[in-house]
């Protein structure tokens, strides 16, 4: 198994430290405003990584903070008139949902910021007992970039180059333009906390460290985020922590995600060119938006668009189709394991998930051509399922909430007569009304009216399929 680091600019082989536990820290959201598609698009990548290290045997220690104090969430809680943790719990709460929503499995620990502060402190204290690091008489800490000799090795800079488009804040003690906030002094309206430098809270770079070395120890295995924090966010936790440790690497194996682009731009917040997850989970499957994503390389970019992702809902419902085949026979089987040896090929090589997919829709191909022609397709059908489970898809049919106009689906229950005294908001429930009714009709032998439902299906898409185990519908486009 090969994996490409960012710090090295190559594909390694790769093993944790002790063959057996993952040590995986991986970054997380501000909780300022609603989690985007491109929160998603990282979620759904590092899950997917998760995921595929389990499915080798490997037990993952999976760290995935929160900043929950930043000046985003200061500023914005001020503006809505509430505090700034009550502003943080909240969309917390909605990126909890959101990534359940999407299939992502919990990380082992979610710190945040504030309730790491004793840490935070020690690994300051420590910086500046050695000299990496000093305070300054407003009660700022920071991080002396000029004691470290290989400052720039991840993102590949060096520290005179990234001088000349340095910005240096106003009031700001520095030594040098590029050294970088430890702890940021209490201002008038902002919370604080108390410090040997005085009251005030931790930068942002700081919290990632601490929580690191709290929760995995001094060497991770993997260290994972969007490529936007490549510089400044992880040269400096590389920086702070190996000057803090004295040990190097801070982390073996640096990954990360591309961006997702809306038209020409990064999706992002501050830009304000965004899709929530709410919006796209109203409009798509959780498996479409993962099929959407993982159809490119993880390290690659990814622009965003509604015909897309729809491509990516048709694919899964290809998937989800030859997983429910029914085969008449078990004659000649269908063997999986060339597919499968295909799919862990791709994973093995820098989890190349848009080859795995390929093997999956291969085999679905092969599975639904064995129940043409009446062959064993049983085993096909657990190894589909199986491979499809380790990049998170569940091949699952949504219930439709929040994506499917059921006003066509209400007309044509109320047109075939019978309708349930609630309606269904669903489209699976309408699919299981619909279906019993017309076999109702059918051993009533009223077949003009059961087939209006077969044709008035039709027309939205649906087709019907019977078999001597039942009924199924599937999306016919």
């Amino acid at each position: 198994m090969k994996i490409h680091s960012t710090l090295t600019g190559r594909k390694d082989d790769f093993t944790p430290v002790d063959g057996k536990t993952v040590k995986m820290y991986v970054c997380g959201v501000t909780p300022y405003s609603a989690a985007h598609v491109g929160h998603a698009m990282s979620s759904i990548n590092f899950d997917m990584i998760r995921r595929y290290l389990e499915h080798k045997g490997y037990t993952v220690r999976y760290v995935q903070n929160f900043t929950d104090i930043d000046d985003k969430i200061i500023d914005r809680a001020n503006r809505l008139g509430i505090p700034a943790s009550e502003l943080a719990e909240q969309h917390i709460a909605e990126f909890f949902h959101e990534m359940d929503a999407l299939n992502i499995k919990r990380a082992t620990v979610y710190p945040r910021a504030t309730q790491e502060l004793p840490k935070i402190i020690e690994v300051i204290q420590g910086l500046i007992a050695k000299g990496a690091a000093y305070a300054t008489s407003n009660g700022d800490a920071y991080y002396r970039v000029t004691k470290d000799d290989d400052y720039g090795k991840l993102s590949h800079r060096t520290l005179d180059s990234m001088v000349a488009g340095a910005r240096v804040e106003p009031g700001a003690q520095k030594e040098h333009p590029m050294d970088f906030a430890l702890w940021k002094g209490a201002k008038p309206g902002e919370p604080q906390w108390p410090s040997p430098w005085g009251p005030g809270r931790p930068g942002w770079h700081i919290e990632c460290t601490a929580m690191s070395l709290r929760h995995l120890g001094e060497t991770l295995d993997i260290h994972g985020g969007g490529a936007d924090l490549i510089f400044p966010h992880h040269e400096n936790e590389i920086a702070q922590s190996e000057s803090f440790t004295g040990k190097q690497p801070f982390a073996r194996f640096w990954l990360h995600n591309g961006l997702l682009q809306l038209g020409e731009e990064k999706m992002s917040k501050s830009l304000g060119n965004l899709v929530t997850i709410k919006e796209a989970l109203e409009r798509h499957t959780a498996d479409a938006m993962r099929l959407f994503v993982l159809g490119s390389h993880y390290r690659s970019p990814l622009k965003f668009s509604e015909e897309s992702v729809q491509a990516a809902d048709r694919g899964a419902e290809r998937l989800r189709t030859a997983a429910g085949a029914v085969s008449k026979g078990n004659v000649n089987p269908v063997d999986p394991a060339l597919f499968r040896k295909r799919f862990d090929e791709a994973m093995d090589d820098d989890f190349n998930t848009a080859q795995a997919i390929a093997a999956l829709f291969d085999l679905a191909r092969e599975i639904n051509r064995g129940a043409e022609e009446s062959r064993g397709v049983q085993q096909a059908q657990a190894t589909l399922k199986e491979l499809a489970g380790v990049i998170g898809l569940t091949l699952k049919e949504s219930s439709g909430e929040g994506k499917t106009d059921m006003t066509p689906f209400l007309a044509l229950i109320q047109e075939v007569g019978e309708p349930p005294k609630e309606m269904p908001e669903e489209m699976a429930k309408a699919m299981s009304h619909l279906i019993a009714r017309r076999a109702e009709l059918r051993k009533a032998k009223q077949f003009q009216l059961a087939d209006r439902i077969r044709i008035g299906l039709g027309d939205l898409g649906i087709a019907l399929e019977d078999s001597p185990e039942g009924t199924k519908w599937r999306k016919a486009r």
